[in-house]
């Protein structure tokens, strides 16, 4: 289930291709692989039309996954209509961390970095940056909806885990596909911030990049977005002449890790589709790569719990992962556990139409990036009862 139409398609486009490689994949391993039917829908961004689509898979089809989602908004109802109908769902996009803490039930498992696991590498990079160039005056810029807000929430715990100290001179709120920046940026360039952190994506992140760069925005402050600023499509955006400062990651990486396992799922991407992966792509192939492992592990993809106990600790060897590092999922959590590398734009023409990627890469250990039991404890404790358990 992903948008095929409007601002986020491209992610839909891109998940649909990731799935086919996953498939042939499976077929080629040369072990026997579980035959999975995918069918494939339109959620138009809209969560009430997501979850009668998850009704109809469910009741009309007898599908036993659920899988996708790019926003978090949408993950939120159709991770709810999961649990409802004891079907397992498999994020592989939407990051809002909220999915496996306040509101974790059995059903869900997530295979990409979520919004902690990447605030987390961002806080660590920031702390790095302050001890060398003494920043002190911070601004934070979100959409308006779950995934920007839990976006703060992880960065600022992060911030205190690390006993970083700042000054926040600005958080602004944009709604979700704001087409004029103009008054953020204003604002943002009159409190004066040295690092400007984001959580803006997809097409919202360009725009906004893009109508920054026709002010003095970038002389001043330094952009940071830690959890998409490095997508693909982002580069392609770029051009030759990137704003300077910026400080990016994202899910997947096109040149990072430097690995034969990553070499080779990006160039079957581009011999198949033409044109090389946004990160999406990367999230649908390890979600159909996880269901196939677990329905193996377990012997059944008609016995629910032991496809969840299959999930629960599962291992599995993905493009994203350096040498020597495996991905697995966190069973507290359902969340994967993986390594994220934090950098700058730099030129690079090794994947085009891109003409920068990222580089000058600082590299995070994977058991630093994953929130402390505690803290999981704490916010689901929190939540209990509350609106924040179904934001």
């Amino acid at each position: 289930m992903f948008p095929m139409t409007g601002r986020a398609a491209i992610y839909g486009r891109d998940s649909i291709a990731g799935m086919k490689l996953a498939l042939a994949d499976l077929a080629r391993d040369g072990t026997p692989a579980p035959a999975l039917r995918v069918l494939i829908d339109d959620t138009r961004s809209k969560a009430s039309y997501a979850v009668r689509i998850a009704e109809d898979f469910i009741h009309r089809d007898g599908a036993r996954f659920l899988c996708g989602m790019v926003s978090s908004g949408v993950a939120h109802a159709v991770s709810q209509t999961a649990q409802r109908n004891r079907v397992i769902m498999v994020g592989t996009d939407h990051a809002s961390s909220r999915l496996t803490i306040e509101a974790f039930h059995k059903y869900y498992f997530r295979v990409s970095n979520d919004s902690y696991t990447s605030m987390a590498a961002g806080a660590r990079y920031l702390a790095e940056l302050q001890r060398k160039t003494g920043w002190k005056r911070l601004a934070f810029i979100a959409p308006d909806y779950d995934y920007g807000h839990v976006s703060w929430i992880d960065l600022r715990s992060n911030f205190e885990r690390l006993g970083v100290k700042f000054d926040l001179v600005g958080m602004f709120w944009p709604k979700l596909y704001e087409p004029d920046y103009s008054p953020y940026i204003d604002a943002l360039q009159k409190a004066e911030p040295e690092i400007v952190v984001t959580a803006l994506w997809g097409g919202d992140f360009i725009a906004f990049m893009k109508q920054a760069a026709s002010t003095d925005f970038f002389d001043r402050t330094r952009l940071a977005n830690f959890d998409t600023g490095a997508n693909y499509e982002v580069m392609v955006a770029l051009g030759d002449k990137p704003p300077k400062g910026l400080i990016v990651s994202a899910r997947h990486h096109n040149n990072w890790p430097e690995s034969e396992r990553n070499r080779r799922f990006v160039n079957d991407f581009h011999k198949a589709e033409g044109r090389f992966p946004t990160y999406a792509a990367e999230g649908a192939y390890s979600g159909i790569m996880m269901i196939a492992a677990a329905i193996r592990k377990a012997g059944s993809a008609t016995d629910t719990d032991a496809i969840v106990a299959a999930l629960e600790g599962l291992h599995l060897q993905l493009p994203e992962d350096p040498d020597g590092f495996t991905s697995y999922i966190d069973p507290d959590t359902h969340q994967i556990v993986q390594m994220q590398a934090v950098g700058e734009v730099v030129p690079d023409d090794r994947f085009p139409p891109a003409r920068v990627m990222v580089g000058n890469w600082t590299v995070y250990r994977a058991e630093d990036l994953s929130p402390p039991p505690a803290l999981v404890r704490e916010r689901r404790s929190r939540a209990a009862g509350t609106a924040d358990y179904f934001p």
